[in-house]
């Protein structure tokens, strides 16, 4: 009976983490933008730059890229999640875009 109990549980964990890592979660989503928002802001440090401050994208933005330095990877989910780009213009400034990306979902041929 122990036995079936931890099986049990040992299923159930697997499909919470399971729904978890395919739903995105919202803290999940949450902490990979803290994440990003951290190295991004070490990766200026070491380069002698200003931390780059986080700019919502707006349709129509007259964009400087010269060169990209990161891309929040794809999240696991059926649903928008936000997504962030962070490169150097033209005159070698960091910025960081956040705009709206559809998950990768396995019913979209993902």
């Amino acid at each position: 009976m122990k036995r079936l109990t931890r099986a049990l549980g040992v299923v159930v964990f697997a499909l919470s983490m399971g729904a978890m890592a395919e739903g995105g979660g919202d803290r999940a989503i949450a902490q990979m933008m803290e994440n990003n928002q951290q190295a991004m802001a070490r990766y200026a440090a070491n380069q002698g730059k200003p931390a780059p401050e986080v700019q919502a994208y707006r349709y129509g933005m007259k964009l400087d890229i010269a060169r990209v330095v990161s891309v929040t990877p794809p999240v696991r989910s059926c649903k928008v999640v936000p997504s962030r780009m962070t490169y150097e213009d033209s005159s070698g400034q960091l910025k960081t875009l956040e705009y709206q990306v559809m998950g990768l979902c396995r019913n979209n041929g993902s």
